[in-house]
């Protein structure tokens, strides 16, 4: 069974950072578009960010600018870099791993941020 492992989650005060990272032992990353989503209580789940297999990378509005994902193929991982964390960014957040060629996708099991005054 394919695993994406989260790590990186806490508790964060507003403007603070941190660092989410997502791997996998079990799929070739360099396939995948790799993609962060969250899912804030009574909301939606969203898309965060998007990083292709060329490093291309996409944000959603409000995070452009605080966050960035990379990738590194060779260790198989994903890692978004969160910084000016507001309150709004309190979330579950979900790594997600897309193979469009075989229209895979799998996800982890998310891990939890909370950013308080």
């Amino acid at each position: 069974q394919v695993q994406l492992v989260e790590s990186g989650g806490g508790l964060v005060q507003p403007g603070g950072s941190l660092t989410l990272s997502c791997a996998s032992s079990r799929i070739n990353f360099s396939l995948y578009t790799l993609n962060w989503y969250r899912q804030a209580p009574g909301k939606q789940r969203e898309l965060v960010a998007s990083i292709f297999g060329g490093g291309t990378t996409n944000y959603a509005d409000d995070v452009r600018g605080r966050f960035t994902l990379s990738r590194d193929n060779a260790m198989n991982t994903v890692s978004l870099q969160m910084n000016s964390l507001k309150q709004e960014d309190t979330a579950v957040y979900y790594c997600n791993a897309y193979w469009q060629h075989a229209n895979l996708t799998f996800w982890g099991q998310g891990t939890q941020v909370t950013v308080f005054s």
